[in-house]
């Protein structure tokens, strides 16, 4: 059972520490926060804390930390951890720049321990389900896939509309559908292009990127935290078929070919597009339509027990990190590229450090 420290004790440490409570491999042993109704709350779960991050860090008791502090000091605590002899677990997005990340990495190789990050949403049930038909052949030929995450609700009030912070949505939200993606691609980005919006807040609130691979194939990654009428979790095209998948429970359906619908008539004949062959319906017969039931979920394998689980098997040498600091690297390298597009309204070529 592994004794866990847990710095920054706000909405997602607290999350950290639910999870943690129901997880059979490790407990919270500490937590230590800037904020003193934080250190109250924690101390009302009865949990030890500290007057000092200089005194979290150097419990010996402690084995391992969760940094979940605010964006800008996840630098700081990161190193701090690994030089005091613990292996940690860093919330996204790991740090703010690609610099800051190389500082650490080098920190974990000198310190020689474990270093991943909370890329949780690699197990979550629409990206599973997307990319399960997706590998399955059943749209044949994929060339671009839609990724979208639409709330109407704003930015949350807080750090997360500082820019100074590391607020705004490409870093709280970004972080995690660029991931996702080169998750399911052995392909290299070549070039980004991204369009931030900033409607209610001085931070990013809205972006629009698009990442185009090797081979031609486009990903558009959309988040919008103003859209009242929200488009479709995924949309992926195909050759031979469109999977749509609605929301997050993997809800949606694939509408495929089954036959050909290429014979044109020499006329033009009524559609309700008006007068338009292109544009004009297909033919029922040649189609097949595939729901797509909810995803159920599959227990410990998933979400932070996943991260949970690929950290300490590699705290105990049973195998690799699956979420490492050179994945994210290349995130955070994409994420670089789409403010310089943002900033000066042009594609930026990248070698993505694959």
């Amino acid at each position: 059972m592994y004794n866990v420290g847990i710095i920054g004790f706000g909405g997602m440490g607290h999350h950290h520490y639910l999870a943690l409570e129901t997880y059979d491999r490790a407990r919270v042993a500490g937590v230590f926060d800037i904020n003193p109704a934080r250190i109250a709350l924690a101390n009302g779960l009865g949990l030890r804390t500290y007057a000092t991050a200089e005194a979290f860090f150097a419990d010996s008791a402690i084995d391992a930390v969760i940094v979940a502090t605010t964006n800008e000091v996840h630098k700081t605590h990161s190193i701090s951890a690994l030089a005091a002899g613990k292996h940690v677990i860093c919330e996204k997005p790991v740090t703010i720049t690609t610099a800051e990340l190389v500082e650490v990495m080098a920190a974990a190789e000198r310190y020689d321990e474990i270093f991943t990050i909370n890329q949780n949403r690699r197990t979550d049930r629409d990206f599973l389900q997307m990319r399960k038909y997706v590998e399955q052949g059943l749209l044949g030929e994929v060339y671009a896939i839609e990724s979208r995450a639409h709330g109407s609700r704003g930015v949350p009030k807080g750090w997360r509309t500082s820019k100074a912070l590391g607020g705004g949505m490409m870093l709280d939200w970004g972080v995690h559908l660029i991931d996702q993606i080169l998750h399911m691609t052995d392909e290299c980005v070549v070039s980004v292009f991204c369009q931030m919006q900033h409607i209610h807040h001085d931070v990013d609130d809205n972006f629009r990127l698009t990442l185009t691979f090797e081979s031609g194939l486009t990903a558009l990654i959309e988040v919008g935290t103003n859209n009242f009428i929200p488009l479709p979790r995924w949309q992926v095209p195909g050759k031979q078929g469109t999977l749509q998948i609605d929301g997050w429970d993997g809800e949606g359906r694939i509408v495929r070919s089954i036959g050909g619908d290429d014979v044109w008539g020499s006329e033009i004949a009524p559609s309700k597009a008006g007068p338009s062959k292109t544009m004009s319906a297909r033919d029922a017969k040649t189609l097949e339509t595939i729901e797509l039931d909810a995803v159920e979920d599959a227990g410990s394998g998933k979400g932070l027990a996943a991260v949970y689980n690929q950290f300490f098997d590699a705290v105990e040498g049973k195998a690799k990190l699956t979420i490492t600091p050179q994945q994210a690297l290349r995130v955070l390298h994409i994420m670089e590229a789409a403010f310089e597009s943002s900033d000066t309204n042009a594609v930026i070529m990248v070698n993505d450090g694959k």
